[in-house]
C-alpha cells in the first residue's frame, strides 16, 4: 500500500491534505501510475480555499469548508492554490 503524502503547509500557513493512491478520489485511481496524476483528492484546508476549490466540495452544502473532502481536483487547480500561499513550505505533492 502506498504512504500517505504529508499535509501540504505553506508559506503563509495555509495548509491542506492531498492524496492520491488507489484508496483515494484520483485519477488515474492507482498506486503508481507512469505520468502521474491529473486529479487529486484534497481535504480539510486550514482556512476558506476560495472557489475555485471549493466548487469540487464533496458536501457544498457545509458552511464548513476546512471539515471536507475535495474529491477528484485537477492538479492544476491545487498548484494555484499553493502558489497563491506563497509556495510549499512543508509536504509535496502525491509523487506517481
Amino acid at each position: 500500500m502506498k504512504e500517505l503524502a504529508p499535509k501540504i503547509v505553506c508559506q503563509d500557513g495555509f495548509s491542506i491534505s492531498v492524496q492520491a493512491s488507489r484508496y483515494h478520489y484520483c485519477e488515474p485511481r492507482i498506486d503508481h501510475p507512469k505520468d502521474g496524476y491529473t486529479h487529486v483528492e484534497c481535504g480539510f484546508p486550514s482556512a476558506d480555499p476560495g472557489d475555485e476549490l471549493r466548487a469540487y466540495q464533496e458536501m457544498p452544502g457545509d458552511n464548513d469548508p476546512t471539515g471536507d473532502v475535495y474529491p477528484y481536483v485537477p492538479v492544476d487547480i491545487v498548484k494555484r492554490l499553493i502558489d497563491s500561499h506563497g509556495g510549499i513550505k512543508e509536504g509535496h505533492m502525491p509523487l506517481a
